[in-house]
């Protein structure tokens, strides 16, 4: 278990806070009038109300003592932009909605706080959508895991920019920016997000398609948000038992959105039954053939090559042309015709 410092407005706050964390990090709890007495650690979490502008320059000089890849989350109110931009300004690398929870903490910094790699970086030098697309992912899984609905206008807004950023900066440029920052599962869903995107984009679809594609993206693993963490981050190759826990996840998202208003069907279908194959050998309901819709096998394909381009500690990303093969590999389980057509995909990130 990690330390963190916490910081909050008065000691009852920044203990009631630090006690949220309590099962994945041994926290610290700081006051504001505290701060001399405390010191940035490698996992700082600032839940303040910014109202006193003084505030500002007293918390970015105290942040400059962080350590070097230390990372700085900052608590803030549901969909605030002007919260999320005072936060980047005094010195955030991440943002988290309050109530901050501590498991959605864990999973941030996953890949920051147990491994010696680098921090999750400064926001400027990531793209509009790739914020936007963590931003949203921040907010599918605290509202998953608090059982709240979900902002779906908000979703919808974030899955326009990540679209226009994908379309701007193409999918190789998108890519290398997702690798360097996040979670091994937000990252994950970065990606599929972005090679559903560009095959959808090869394939015609409309602009309206393309956007349901960034939205199912963002939504398809919402269900990992209630698997325990120690299987969902696990370092290694997950056990057979393991393994019947993280097949949960497709009916654990549908559970989670099944009464979201204004959500459309096929939402819910991508989330439920992105692991399907059309011989019948996927899960959780065995779906063969016809009863998988276009979007779902399309879903499906982006799904498995996004997987197979990650990073893990116990395997190295593959090619473009060695996922491709295995996608050909995989035979009658995916639909050959789609496959035949994600080579071009395959094609504009060597």
């Amino acid at each position: 278990m990690h330390r963190a410092t916490v910081i909050s407005d008065s000691p009852e706050r920044a203990r009631e806070v630090a006690s949220r964390l309590a099962d994945f990090f041994r926290a610290d709890p700081f006051s504001l009038q505290e701060l001399p007495d405390a010191a940035p650690s490698a996992c700082t979490l600032i839940d303040i109300r910014l109202r006193d502008p003084s505030q500002f320059f007293e918390l970015r000089r105290w942040l400059k003592r962080r350590p070097e890849n230390g990372h700085v989350v900052f608590g803030i109110d549901r969909d605030s932009r002007l919260q999320a931009v005072q936060a980047y300004a005094i010195g955030a690398t991440g943002l988290l909605p309050r109530p901050v929870d501590g498991k959605l903490l864990a999973l941030m910094l996953a890949d920051k706080v147990t491994s010696a790699g680098e921090a999750a970086g400064d926001p400027d030098e990531q793209s509009a959508g790739v914020l936007a697309g963590m931003n949203a992912l921040q907010s599918i899984f605290a509202a998953a895991l608090a059982g709240e609905p979900l902002n779906t206008e908000s979703l919808s807004a974030a899955s326009q920019t990540v679209v226009a950023s994908i379309e701007e900066q193409g999918l190789a440029d998108w890519l290398d920016l997702v690798r360097k920052h996040h979670s091994q599962t937000y990252q994950h869903c970065l990606i599929v997000t972005a090679v559903a995107v560009s095959f959808g984009r090869l394939l015609g679809f409309s602009s309206a398609d393309k956007r349901r594609l960034a939205t199912a993206g963002l939504l398809h693993d919402i269900g990992k948000a209630r698997i325990p963490l120690d299987i969902l981050e696990k370092p290694a190759r997950l056990n057979e038992e393991e393994l019947a826990v993280m097949r949960q996840h497709p009916l654990l998202g549908l559970d989670a959105l099944k009464d979201v208003p204004g959500l459309q069907p096929e939402m819910l279908d991508m989330v439920v039954h992105h692991h399907e194959y059309l011989d019948g050998s996927g899960y959780p309901h065995g779906l063969q053939a016809n009863e998988i819709s276009d979007l779902v096998r399309t879903m499906t394909i982006s799904d498995i090559y996004g997987a197979l381009l990650e990073r893990r500690s116990y395997k190295p990303p593959l090619s473009s042309a060695d996922a491709y093969q295995m996608l050909q590999d995989m035979g009658s389980k995916l639909d050959k015709d789609l496959v035949r057509e994600f080579r071009a995909v395959t094609r504009i990130h060597n």
